[in-house]
């Protein structure tokens, strides 16, 4: 049991570094703000609390849905 928890803590972990990764390579894009005002500033407007909510829901709900489909095939 204790193994299954740290995988999923693990695996929600990862997801979450893949949402915060792409949220602040976005600020870099063409179009973004972050080449003009810096690395500090994006990583600043990309940190926020509403980020965080957004990032935890969509992570548990990718680590249900995988589980789910592993459990499947």
């Amino acid at each position: 049991m204790k193994k299954n928890v740290w995988r999923a803590v693990i695996e929600v972990a990862f997801i979450i570094f893949l949402f915060y990764s792409n949220l602040l390579m976005g600020e870099f894009e063409r179009s973004g703000w972050g080449q003009k005002k810096g690395l500090a500033w994006a990583i600043a407007d990309v940190f926020t609390t509403a980020n965080l909510e957004i990032a935890v829901v969509a992570a548990l709900i990718g680590y249900v849905l995988f589980e789910f489909l592993r459990k499947q095939f």
